[in-house]
């Protein structure tokens, strides 16, 4: 049986980038196996969520079982490092944090699983781990010696998009129907900066993803979107049933969520190319 493994950085991050194509791998028969480089302590809890005394930690990883279970995944690790918190923060460089991780040490952990398994495909973050966080760009760093180690054949880099979601919020805002949690989350933008809620968006995007132009992989899984939200909610502690992610109208969440984006390593697209729609041989 072919393995598949997704390397993510903390719990919930599997099912928001990668869910659809792991899921669509189990049900092909794929062995999916998710490694998790954290147990993503640094999160903040839903208010209610966690009982008196609660660990986070604890609540995380039963988490990550309960979305991994949905989405088909048939092995769960954690490599025990600590969540590093956002760039800049003190946290950085706790103890144990993944940030300070010696490079070759934790590759040598995941390697260790992928040549167990023996791996024919693993699944990290783009260079700017997507939106710059420490504990994500370590997954591309990680990740990329890990599989140099072990051997492991093909290599994908998780990614956002860029130009997608700036035509996205074009077109919404050009409509006049730009989504209540999308507006509200640039309506706050816009107080914070001063600028136009559309303004401080697409200029955000600089560090959000990668340019079309580099990605290599748009996976249709608009018809697992419904899945995808039940993983998120399996993820209590994290996202809230009113969140932005989970109160968004049914047309908008496909529109951010239905397309799952990789930059497949070593590999260029033509201009004018088609992108690759499957990350595993069609057989």
């Amino acid at each position: 049986m072919t393995t598949l493994v997704f390397f993510h950085a903390h719990p919930d991050d599997e099912c928001i980038s990668t869910g659809g194509v792991m899921a669509r791998a189990a049900a092909a028969g794929f062995r999916v196996v998710l490694v998790v480089a954290t147990r993503g302590e640094r999160g903040e809890p839903t208010p209610g969520v966690l009982a008196d005394g609660e660990p986070l930690w604890e609540r995380r990883i039963s988490e990550s079982y309960a979305s991994a279970k949905i989405l088909g995944v048939q092995r769960v690790e954690f490599l025990g490092y600590v969540d590093s918190g956002m760039m800049g923060e003190p946290s950085n460089t706790s103890p144990y944090s993944f940030w300070t991780a010696q490079v070759d040490a934790a590759a040598g952990r995941l390697a260790s699983i992928l040549t167990e398994e023996d791996a024919q495909m693993l699944t990290i973050y783009d260079d700017n781990g997507g939106y710059g966080h420490p504990d994500h760009i370590m997954v591309h760093r990680v990740g990329l010696r890990a599989a140099e180690m072990a051997g492991t054949p093909r290599v994908f880099q998780t990614t956002m998009n860029r130009d997608h979601f700036s035509r996205m919020l074009s077109q919404f805002v050009e409509q006049g129907q730009v989504p209540p949690a999308i507006e509200a989350a640039l309506e706050v933008a816009e107080d914070e900066t001063g600028t136009t809620a559309e303004e401080e968006f697409l200029g955000s995007l600089d560090q959000f993803g990668k340019p079309e132009a580099e990605i290599t992989h748009a996976i249709d899984v608009s018809d697992l979107v419904g899945l995808k939200r039940e993983a998120m909610l399996a993820h209590r502690s994290q996202i809230a049933d009113d969140s932005w992610f989970l109160t968004m109208d049914p047309d908008s969440f496909t529109a951010a969520f239905g397309t799952e984006w990789f930059i497949e390593t070593g590999v260029e697209r033509a201009e004018g190319e088609a992108f690759g729609n499957t990350l595993w041989a069609q057989g």
